[in-house]
């Protein structure tokens, strides 16, 4: 047996090999250790999915109280798999605070851990400060409009070199240059953006200036969504390559990767006619981000903002099926495409549109267990890198700390199960080809046959056709390893609005089988050679 000292307490995890003479020898490795392994494997490995790993997008920086680096080294202490995250520092800010970083990042070097930075969105000051936004025409990054006058958002078509000016700003920091002193060797930096800034849209391009002159009137959608697209693609990569050159240590400016929140497609694919107007889409490509970002960070929510719910076919389950065809298309783009998923219930505690409160005048409770079921089916639909979760900059770990500690579950879930390590590693998702995804609008014709459903036959769900609101009272999936006749299947249930027992899910042609489903999600392991179903404990 290898044993792994360390000045820390950690969970451990055992690996089984063999050596020459054919005897077992355990392998032990600590949460950091696989913490660090996890992350720097190439994205299409030939060992398979990487196992994923917890995240949050709030990092303590505005309030002690907060998910901060000090809190998240300690649940790694503990045996949790975090990369941990750190507000990058601001360039508009001059008084930054070192002591928020020092002890953590020093104990981010000493255990080598990844560590990432979340952000707001970098190109933000181009239209914000007045430094960029009053630069002549010629020089400026936003939209000039026919007559002449600057719109405050940034524009496809302007000059590039003022977003490489941009991104160095971002580099040069004191606070960061001092973070790589601290941690002059990390195995990965991740550079997460909130990605939100105004931009000009596609179908806004006809009141561009700069458009005009060099395409004219009268172009149709997908000559518009693929000249955005590609100037888009040019210039976030200008903005990414000055925030990497300005990096003082070689190995920071190799080892990091830029993430954006929501460079990606839309889930809302094909759910009404006009989805286009939101997407970037121009035929053989559904959206250029994955040429101009190194990684996504997808928005699994529940949004307070409209009719979306964890129970009805408008969910983020149903929605999230769309991404897998899309994150083929993603990593054949970009082979070593990032891909995150952002987790929320849609609670915002200050409105009134918070979903808490929808799901209250419901006569419904959304809880932690609850959350940790609806988090799990998009983590095993998508087996995403990191599961980062999205709360309010201030949210603090005594009100939602429970929430996060179910994203922590169930990402721990896969790390201390062997089984489900080796079905997320290497398992084959079940597509159920009958009868198709619900959003059908609109399809490209490159996507007709795209691989879109993956929800497994439930008796209790209700027959088609499906409205938006239409409720889902089962969602549950597969996943198939081995070949015939040894083939063995992962079954994933949850039931949003209460548990149920003696659910009867039909896993395609292959068997059919009853099971109990509670709310915060439940596994079985279906076994063709012995013809039994067993729960995954």
């Amino acid at each position: 047996m290898f044993i792994f000292q360390s000045m820390f307490f950690f969970t451990i995890v055992f690996f089984i090999i063999k050596n020459v003479s054919g005897e077992e020898l355990k392998i032990v490795k600590s949460a950091p250790e696989t913490i660090r392994s996890e992350s720097i494997f190439y994205s299409n490995d030939i060992h398979g999915y990487h196992l994923p790993l917890a995240a949050h997008w709030n990092t303590g920086f505005w309030g002690e109280h907060g998910f901060n680096p000090d809190y998240q080294l300690r649940m790694i202490e503990q045996g949790h798999y975090l990369i941990p995250s750190f507000y990058l520092p601001d360039p508009t800010r001059s008084n930054m605070n070192f002591h928020y970083y020092e002890a953590a990042i020093r104990k981010a070097a000493t255990l080598n851990l990844p560590i990432s930075f979340i952000s707001t969105q970098w190109e933000r000051y181009l239209s914000d400060s007045p430094n960029f936004f009053s630069l002549p025409s010629e020089r400026n990054p936003n939209v000039i409009d026919i007559s002449g006058k600057v719109v405050n958002k940034v524009s496809p078509f302007g000059p590039v070199a003022v977003w490489r000016e941009m991104g160095r700003k971002w580099a040069t920091t004191p606070v960061l240059k001092k973070l790589q002193q601290w941690y002059p060797a990390p195995p990965l930096v991740l550079f997460v953006s909130n990605n939100e800034h105004r931009r000009l849209d596609w179908h806004e391009v006809e009141s561009s200036r700069r458009y005009l002159a060099e395409h004219g009137k009268g172009r149709d959608g997908d000559f518009k969504r693929r000249v955005v697209g590609n100037g888009w693609i040019e210039r976030y990569r200008a903005l990414q390559a000055g925030l990497r050159a300005g990096l003082d240590s070689e190995v920071w400016r190799e080892k990091a990767l830029f993430v954006g929140f929501n460079a990606f497609g839309t889930g809302a694919f094909g759910r009404w006619p006009g989805w286009k107007k939101y997407s970037l889409y121009t035929p053989q490509r559904i959206e250029p981000w994955p040429l101009a970002w190194d990684g996504a960070s997808l928005p699994y929510y529940v949004n307070n903002w409209n009719a979306s719910t964890d129970y009805a076919v408008m969910s983020p389950q149903i929605e999230a099926m769309n991404w897998v065809f899309m994150r083929g298309e993603a990593q054949r783009l970009n082979p070593g495409f990032w891909l995150e998923l952002s987790t929320w219930d849609g609670h915002a505690p200050t409105k009134g549109n918070d979903k808490r409160k929808f799901y209250e005048r419901m006569g419904q409770v959304f809880d932690p267990d609850r959350y940790e079921g609806f988090v799990q089916f998009g983590m095993w639909l998508l087996r995403p890198r990191v599961v980062r979760e999205f709360r309010d900059e201030r949210s603090s770990v005594a009100k939602d700390g429970p929430y996060f500690g179910a994203v922590i579950s169930a990402v721990d879930r896969v790390h201390n199960n062997s089984t489900l390590s080796r079905f997320w590693k290497k398992g084959r998702l079940v597509a159920n080809h009958r009868p198709g995804h619900p959003y059908q609008e609109n399809i490209p014709i490159e996507y007709k046959d795209a691989e879109r459903w993956f929800l497994v036959d439930a008796e209790l769900n209700p027959k088609r056709p499906w409205s938006l609101d239409t409720k889902i009272p089962i969602y549950s999936l597969a996943l198939v390893v081995g070949e015939k006749p040894n083939r063995e299947w992962l079954i994933y249930a949850h039931s949003p609005l209460e548990a149920r027992a003696m659910v009867k899910i039909s896993v395609i042609d292959s068997f059919s089988t009853t099971i109990d489903v509670p709310t915060s999600g439940i596994f079985y392991i279906y076994s063709e050679k012995n013809d039994s179903v067993y729960k995954v404990t």
